[in-house]
């Protein structure tokens, strides 16, 4: 039973519990049934949820780029220095 099930399933036994006027019909006690049927329909959604936060996914995907990589590789251009001369030398100093 899904979540829409459970939903169902509460609705009805809301309805048979609430909103039937008469409770007792033919020996059958229409209350409890839909008491019964609340139950089981809160217990269905709280199992629904806990299964659905507790799926993992199992999909692996396996990119194979090695070709498409190599074909498309540019080496990176080499860094520039910039080379400064020192200041001529004026001879020692006093």
């Amino acid at each position: 039973m899904g979540i829409g099930g459970s939903l169902v399933v509460i609705a009805i036994g809301a309805i048979l519990r609430f909103a039937v006027y008469r409770q007792d019909i033919g020996g059958v006690n229409v209350g409890m049934i839909g008491t019964i049927l609340l139950i089981v329909g809160i217990v269905g959604l709280v199992i629904s949820i806990v299964l659905l936060t507790m799926r993992r996914r199992t999909d692996v995907v396996v990119r194979d780029d090695r070709d498409a990589y190599s074909r498309t590789y540019v080496e990176p251009p080499l860094e520039r220095r910039t080379y400064v001369e020192p200041p001529p030398d004026r001879g020692p100093r006093l």
